[in-house]
């Protein structure tokens, strides 16, 4: 049985790798309980980022989060560190029947290079079919945040990447550019109110794992 495809998404500060390995922990307790491992091959849950995943990725990922480039560079290599992730890392992991939750994927791209930096919608969308091909994510986790919160959390941080130090117009399209995302594909999405308690966000993700 094919596994399943999990992503965490929002702009900087929305809070979501804070939650990410803790839900990644639960799953994994989900499905220790339902025994797998027992009449077949157990199931793993594995945790990757983009940009990043693969040592290939992650030497990218410090050009792209550092280095000054062309739009249409920065695109590119996003997917290209991509299709580097998904034939390493998540393609093999789905086939031997394994979760994959990743901290970001193309939704980002879209809301970051598209929304943010003003890409046209349709070279992204080219590259995305060249690169995925039919790869989707089963579910993506939003965490929204109003920018103003975002920028407060991020300010408490380490010294930002290139990304995180852009201004608060930029993160609003971002931030406009996910939520037309779901809107357009509602039935791949939950959006979580960010601005709420850490134990509260828990309990909804609780809730969430007990219907996937």
């Amino acid at each position: 049985m094919r596994g399943k495809f999990i992503t965490f998404e929002g702009i900087d500060g929305a809070g979501k790798s804070t939650h990410l390995e803790w839900f990644a922990d639960l799953l994994r307790q989900r499905l220790g309980a339902q025994g797998y491992g027992q009449a077949s091959p157990a199931r793993k849950v594995v945790t990757t980022r983009e940009p990043g995943g693969t040592a290939l990725g992650e030497q990218l990922r410090e050009l792209l989060l550092h280095r000054k480039m062309h739009l249409e560079t920065e695109a590119l290599l996003m997917f290209a560190a991509r299709r580097e992730h998904i034939a390493e890392i998540i393609e093999p992991a789905l086939a031997r029947g394994d979760w994959v939750i990743s901290d970001r994927f193309t939704d980002a791209t879209f809301a970051y290079q598209g929304g943010g930096r003003g890409l046209a919608r349709e070279k992204l969308e080219a590259l995305e079919h060249w690169v995925q091909e039919d790869l989707r994510p089963d579910l993506t986790l939003l965490f929204d945040v109003p920018v103003e919160t975002a920028s407060a959390r991020l300010a408490q941080t380490r010294a930002p990447d290139k990304f995180e130090a852009e201004n608060r117009a930029f993160f609003e399209r971002t931030r406009a550019e996910y939520l037309r995302r779901v809107a357009e594909v509602p039935a791949r999405y939950v959006v979580i109110d960010a601005t709420e308690p850490i134990d509260a966000i828990r309990v909804k993700l609780e809730e969430l794992i007990a219907r996937i």
